[in-house]
């Protein structure tokens, strides 16, 4: 037996689930719905006759740079990730500048520009000056992953593109941080427990820079010692691969999030399974653990990737409309990396 919201089919005993999550005051927010009010468009430029083969088009580049480095899909999701959880989804992650959010300490590595750059050079030929780069990064991010093996969620569109980006306005938490921190975080940008267990688990894609988990594994808290959380043989593991920083200027080596299918840069549901086995590379990941409500999540979730893979259908486009600019705020980039006034 199946029920549906917004479009989707969830199983019942999962919907139940979810509900029995709503008794229960620290989830008290946990949504199966858009955040209101609904500011954005179901196919916005077919409905309003701007551009009406936007989301095709937008689609074929990504097919085309996707069959050539399947590494665009985790680069996207987290490119996405750092514009939404910062000032909304205005595309400000896009704008070039030295003092702009790109320069962040915890945005350095973001990929994923040249694809947005062509993306909004083919859709400038078409319709100019018409779909704005914060739908474009959101359509190409959904379409990625899709490829990747994540479902086609809808992105609902019509938003504009913000005028400012300030690296001081990064605020983007510690990959080290609890999952109490973690949540406290989510909830600032309207999401929800579900929503936080559910978008960490895109780091079945990617990969991070050991710089990010050295703590953990030689010197966690200041002990000298390695997280008591991870699995011995899984730091040995770790280590060989992310050496002690001890000399300025050290080189620092990209290691996969999860090891069973990074490499593969499909959308899985192994992250779960590491989770529970201690093997999370992040200590914001492990951190799920610790939680009642993260902990039952990060069960269902690691037996039933159908439900992952609803519950992230719907998580993003809660993401995607975070502080969206509509109407007449902000402005339709004619280069993704400038504004019209520059």
């Amino acid at each position: 037996m199946r029920t549906e919201r917004m479009g989707f089919i969830f199983p019942v005993w999962l919907v139940l689930a979810v509900l029995s999550l709503w008794c229960r005051p620290d989830v008290a927010e946990a949504a199966w719905s858009l955040q209101t009010p609904m500011k954005l468009v179901w196919h916005y430029y077919k409905v309003h006759n701007t551009c009406e083969n936007a989301e095709p088009f937008i689609r074929h580049q990504v097919e085309l740079f996707y069959n050539k480095d399947k590494t665009i899909a985790p680069k996207l999701l987290r490119l996405l990730y750092s514009d939404c959880f910062v000032n909304g989804c205005d595309a400000s992650i896009l704008l070039d500048g030295p003092d702009s959010e790109k320069m962040a300490p915890q945005n350095r590595g973001l990929g994923g520009f040249v694809l947005i750059d062509k993306i909004k050079t083919v859709l400038e030929s078409r319709c100019p000056g018409v779909v704005s780069c914060a739908d474009i990064l959101n359509l190409a991010t959904r379409d990625a992953v899709h490829l990747a093996g994540a479902p086609s969620y809808p992105v609902f569109t019509g938003r504009r593109d913000g005028a400012t980006s300030t690296k001081a306005s990064v605020d983007l938490p510690s990959p080290s941080i609890s999952w109490e921190a973690s949540l406290a975080y989510f909830k600032s940008k309207g999401l929800d427990v579900l929503d936080m267990a559910t978008l960490l688990g895109a780091h079945s894609m990617g990969r991070t820079h050991c710089g990010f988990i050295v703590d953990r594994l030689y010197n966690f808290n200041n002990t000298g010692k390695p997280d008591p959380s991870m699995k011995a043989s899984f730091v040995a593991d770790m280590r060989k691969l992310c050496p002690p920083r001890t000399k300025k200027g050290q080189t620092d080596p990209l290691v996969f999030l999860d090891p069973e299918s990074g490499s593969k840069y499909s959308f899985s549901n192994s992250y779960y399974s590491r989770v529970l086995a201690n093997e999370a590379v992040l200590g914001v990941d492990q951190q799920l653990l610790y939680g009642d409500d993260t902990k039952q999540i990060t069960e269902e979730f690691a037996v039933g990737l159908e439900d992952f893979r609803r519950s992230f259908a719907l998580s993003m486009s809660r993401m995607g409309n975070i502080q969206v600019l509509t109407g007449k705020e902000g402005e339709i980039r004619n280069n993704c990396r400038y504004t019209n006034k520059n």
